[in-house]
């Protein structure tokens, strides 16, 4: 599907050599538990393994209020702040913030995301340097439990996944108190309007308004 070339720089994530070797970046995340154990145990002495299964980097920051379930991998400069909840099967890049009583499960964030206030991220890829306005959240199952598909129309992936929040690309920017649903794509340099309930897949450097109107950004 080509709205996903080059919305992602797999070169700021942990995980992008892995996501990179699937034909769509979500299709990475069914394996991601199974792979994260695995690289915990080739990291270099700077990530500091907490405790079983929960490797986080030197120069990161972990408030004593947040939790981080297993397996999950905590980057250079990340700020973990307070009652931030990381369930597992979690990679958060360099450079992040994951803020108060912010949820991450089954997820990867690239280097530089910010998901600072209230957030859900849950079986999600988020790009280098998006951005989650406060309460945004990705909801990642479908109220008839039936699997989620990405795309409209002909152009469509049913990806047989039950639960399948976003993918987002870099530099994106979502508003507050947004609902991505599930299997909602967000090209790179996308911008959201507050408010909005997206559904589906939505071009790189556009603005997407509260009505759902697509703009090209100029």
């Amino acid at each position: 599907m080509a709205v996903f070339e080059n919305i992602l720089d797999y070169s700021h994530s942990l995980a992008g050599e892995y996501i990179k070797s699937f034909d769509y970046p979500f299709e990475a995340l069914a394996g991601l538990k199974e792979y994260i154990l695995k690289l915990g145990k080739t990291l270099p002495p700077c990530y500091a393994e907490i405790k079983e299964g929960v490797w986080v980097h030197e120069e990161a920051t972990v408030a004593p209020t947040a939790f981080i379930g297993a397996p999950a991998i905590i980057g250079k400069g990340t700020e973990i702040r307070h009652c931030a909840f990381i369930r597992g099967s979690a990679i958060v890049g360099e450079g992040c913030v994951v803020g108060n009583s912010a949820e991450i499960k089954n997820s990867v964030l690239f280097d530089g995301v910010q998901v600072p206030h209230y957030n859900y991220v849950g079986d999600s890829i988020l790009g280098y340097k998006s951005h989650l306005g406060a309460g945004a959240i990705t909801s990642n199952v479908k109220s008839d439990r039936t699997p989620v598909s990405v795309g409209a129309g002909q152009d469509k992936i049913n990806t047989g996944l039950k639960k399948l929040g976003a993918v987002v690309g870099d530099f994106a920017e979502v508003g507050c108190n947004c609902v991505l649903n599930p299997g909602t794509v967000i090209g790179k340099n996308t911008s959201v309007y507050p408010l909005t309930s997206l559904r589906g897949v939505y071009p790189s450097d556009s603005i997407v308004k509260g009505d759902g109107k697509i703009v090209k950004r100029k």
